[in-house]
């Protein structure tokens, strides 16, 4: 069994390169097109995509192209539970800060999922709760995540979602929503306008160097959330972002 450079298996990163290939693909591709990215000899993938076949981390079309299997679920569902136990004691942090509900989110299958909240200590009703999946163009969390993105894959996963309405206040142009998601990249977060529930406001940070995309966010009323609050406690939540990427990239690399 070969080795690699730094003492991995060679077929085992092999593999995983033609699933990442697979992912950045856009979750379909043939032989060819992974021959193309990878480098790899043609036998080579072709015996490494059966055995990922066979396992179901991989299925084939009848057109014989080749997408992500169904396995890999249970894999990301547990990463992002795993991600969210990681990140729930700096969320708390936050809470305590900034007095509002804190949330993180992951991007799975074009839907923003949350995978941890902690709380407000306001006596008032969630926003939004964990295991809830939306739509990325409607909340401050995929906006934030989106703005890290290429705007070619923005437009390509948002012909795939739609951009229904879930409130008055919710893009629904693409054109409109790319030059906002520039505009958030330049400042650094996202904010929900009422865009998903009318009378919330929410502060959104992309979380870096995460496996898929990723953002935290604080939510609470539009009337807690004035302008000048926003302004004060944006630079808390990208601080607390940055120490989620720390924390996640030491238990990465440990």
């Amino acid at each position: 069994m070969a080795a690699t450079a730094n003492g991995g298996v060679q077929s085992l990163q092999r593999a995983f390169d033609l699933l990442e290939g697979l992912a950045d693909a856009g979750g379909e591709a043939s032989l060819s097109e992974l021959a193309a990215t990878s480098g790899l000899p043609m036998p080579t993938i072709h015996r490494l995509i059966r055995t990922l076949v066979s396992l179901g981390y991989v299925r084939q079309h009848p057109n014989r192209r080749y997408a992500l299997g169904s396995r890999l679920i249970r894999l990301g569902e547990n990463a992002g539970r795993q991600f969210g136990t990681w990140a729930r004691p700096l969320l708390a942090e936050l809470v305590d800060e900034v007095g509002e509900t804190a949330n993180l989110a992951v991007l799975e299958h074009d839907e923003v999922v949350y995978v941890a909240q902690a709380p407000s200590r306001h006596s008032m009703r969630m926003f939004t709760e964990v295991g809830r999946r939306l739509l990325p163009h409607g909340t401050g969390v995929g906006k934030a995540m989106l703005s890290q993105m290429p705007p070619n894959d923005v437009r390509e996963l948002l012909k795939r979602t739609g951009m229904p309405a879930y409130t008055p206040n919710t893009f629904r142009d693409p054109d409109l929503l790319l030059v906002h998601l520039a505009e958030i990249a330049a400042r650094g977060y996202a904010l929900d306008e009422s865009e998903q529930e009318i009378g919330v406001r929410c502060v959104a940070v992309p979380v870096r160097g995460t496996p898929s995309p990723a953002a935290i966010s604080i939510s609470g009323p539009e009337g807690r959330l004035t302008d000048d609050i926003v302004g004060r406690v944006a630079p808390i939540v990208r601080r607390v972002a940055e120490a989620i990427s720390d924390t996640l990239r030491t238990h990465t690399t440990a």
